[in-house]
Order: structure tokens, then C-alpha cells, then sequence
């Protein structure tokens, strides 16, 4: 029977899933450290959280035979990716989260990376961002804007929190272009070891430093620590990391631009926090923005295979 109606092939169903299950872990990052942060320092929860991802891999390298990379030269440069993406990233974000400054101004700065992104992937990795893409991009940024627009008061914002957001931002945006073109062939759990391994390095003496690594243990602690070591620094880094190998650079950031309205969905249901109709409509164009972006990339994929 001749039907103009053709499903989906297999692989971009199953492309569509893990896009939208990285979304979901991402985005409950923000969530996690706010059942965490009231029990300990930023910098003591990440360093916390890094050292048993680190007491997690390990061994799943070793009993699996994981191939480490082939010199110290790869070494370094997945270590610095790590620093970049675990220790600069995320020691920014839980740093303005502790300094005061509300989620939604810290979600909405953060939504700047895939622009950022897109500029440093047409010098670095030599990919093209259409007026498509550029236009998806712009629609993202400005449903993260309306969803978040709401929740954002600068006034709490104080000039030490702005800096740590920036840096969050700058190191997000610069370590996903240095994954994509220099870590992709290293092995996603020796990838892991590495790179949590370098971020433990590089928080663990600022926390000593700041913080002398004071933990008040509860049971909402302890449940955001492993919530945020399994299902974040596991399951969502290597869904992000093997987004990166399957497609573009801009493709796979866009899809941060998502993050920030479901951390808001997630918020309403979990801690009764508004979320109006305006949101609900920019999370619409956010949505609009990020399949604008990976549409045009699949055309291109497409083409010139």
C-alpha cells in the first residue's frame, strides 16, 4: 500500500530519546543542589561527589578493560576538558547558587553557552552555523528568557556571584567545543575517570581552603549526593558525551537551551514554585528554537552522506 506517510527510522528514534532523557537528568542538576546546598559548601559537595564518581569508575575501567588514552598528550587534553566541564562549570553554578543568586538568573545566563558555542564552533571545529540555526539559536535564547523572566531579580545578583555564573558559562561553553575535537575517541568511562579525577584535583584544595570540608550529614543530603553522583555525573555526562560523537557541537548545546523550563517544571512540581502560562509558552519557543537547530543539522547530515 503507497502511503505519503513514512515513520521514523529507528536510529533517529532512538536519537530523539536520548536527546530527551539528557534534558531531563540535566536539567535535575538543579534540583539536587538545592536539596543538597543547605547541608554543605559548594565546593564540599563537589568535591564529594567527584571523589565517588571517581570510587565508581575506577573499577568499572579495570574489569572491563577500558582503553585509556594512547599518550600523555591526550591524557592532558581530556583531563583539561574535565576541568573545564566538571570543576570550572559546575564549581561556578554552585557557587552563585550559595552567594544567593535565584536559579532562574543563573539558568538564563547559562542559556547564552549554545550561542557561544555556535561562534567558537565555526573557528574550532570548522562546522558552519546556518541563518536557520542562528535563528534557532535566537528563538532558544528567548524562551529561556520568558520562562525565566519571572524568577529573575538582579537585585539579589552580587558582583562575586556574577563572577562565578560567567566562569560557570565560559567553562561549559569552552570545555564542550574541547570535548568534541579533542576527547571524542577516548572511551566514555575512562573519559569519566579522567576528567572527575581532574575537577576532584581542583576543588578539593579550594574547599579545604574556604570551606574546611564541614558536611552536616542528614538524610536530604545524602540523597541529593547520590542523586546527583549516579544520575548526574554519570548517566547525563556520558548521554552528553555520546550526543557530542553522534553530532554537531551547536546541535547538541542547543538542546541546553530545554534545560532551564523543565528545571522550572520540576521545581513547580516538587517545591510548589509558580510556573505561568508565560513560561509555559516560552518553553514552547525554546522547544521551536532547539528542533530548528537539529533538523537543520540532520538536512546536513542528510546531504552529504
Amino acid at each position: 500500500m503507497n502511503s505519503s506517510f513514512a515513520l521514523p527510522p529507528r536510529a533517529s528514534i532512538r536519537a530523539a530519546l536520548i536527546a530527551g532523557l539528557f534534558v531531563v537528568l540535566w536539567s535535575s542538576g538543579f534540583v539536587g543542589a538545592k536539596f543538597g546546598m543547605p547541608w554543605v559548601g559548594p565546593l564540599t559537595f563537589l568535591s564529594l561527589r567527584y571523589a565517588l564518581v571517581v570510587l565508581l569508575i575506577l573499577p568499572v575501567c579495570v574489569l572491563t578493560q577500558a582503553q585509556w588514552p594512547l599518550d600523555l598528550r591526550e591524557f592532558g587534553h581530556v583531563a583539561l576538558a574535565g576541568v573545564l566541564m566538571q570543576g570550572g562549570y559546575l564549581g561556578g553554578v554552585f557557587t552563585a547558587v550559595h552567594l544567593g543568586m535565584p536559579a532562574g538568573v543563573i539558568a538564563l545566563v547559562i542559556g547564552l553557552q549554545p550561542i557561544l558555542t555556535a561562534l567558537l564552533s565555526e573557528r574550532m571545529l570548522a562546522e558552519r552555523v546556518s541563518a536557520r540555526q542562528w535563528l534557532g539559536l535566537a528563538l532558544g535564547l528567548l524562551g529561556v528568557a520568558m520562562v525565566m523572566i519571572d524568577k529573575m531579580q538582579f537585585a539579589r545578583a552580587t558582583l562575586e556571584s556574577l563572577v562565578a555564573v560567567v566562569v560557570a558559562l565560559l567553562s561549559i561553553t569552552l570545555g564542550t567545543v574541547y570535548q568534541k575535537r579533542y576527547c571524542g575517541r577516548v572511551d566514555f568511562r575512562t573519559n569519566s575517570a579522567i576528567q572527575f579525577s581532574a575537577a576532584l584535583l581542583l576543588t578539593a584544595p579550594l574547599a579545604w581552603w574556604s570551606e574546611s570540608w564541614v558536611v552536616h550529614w542528614s538524610a536530604q543530603f545524602v540523597f541529593a549526593l547520590v542523586w546527583l553522583v549516579l544520575v548526574l555525573s554519570l548517566g547525563a555526562v556520558f548521554l552528553l558525551f555520546a550526543l557530542l560523537r553522534r553530532g554537531a557541537a551547536t546541535s547538541v548545546t542547543s538542546l541546553i537551551y530545554l534545560c532551564p523550563p523543565v528545571t522550572a517544571l520540576m521545581a513547580w512540581l516538587l517545591f510548589d514554585e509558580t510556573y505561568a502560562w508565560s513560561a509555559a509558552f516560552g518553553m514552547a519557543v525554546a522547544m521551536l528554537g532547539v528542533a530548528i537547530v537539529t533538523t537543520e543539522q540532520s538536512r546536513r547530515t542528510v546531504t552529504t552522506s
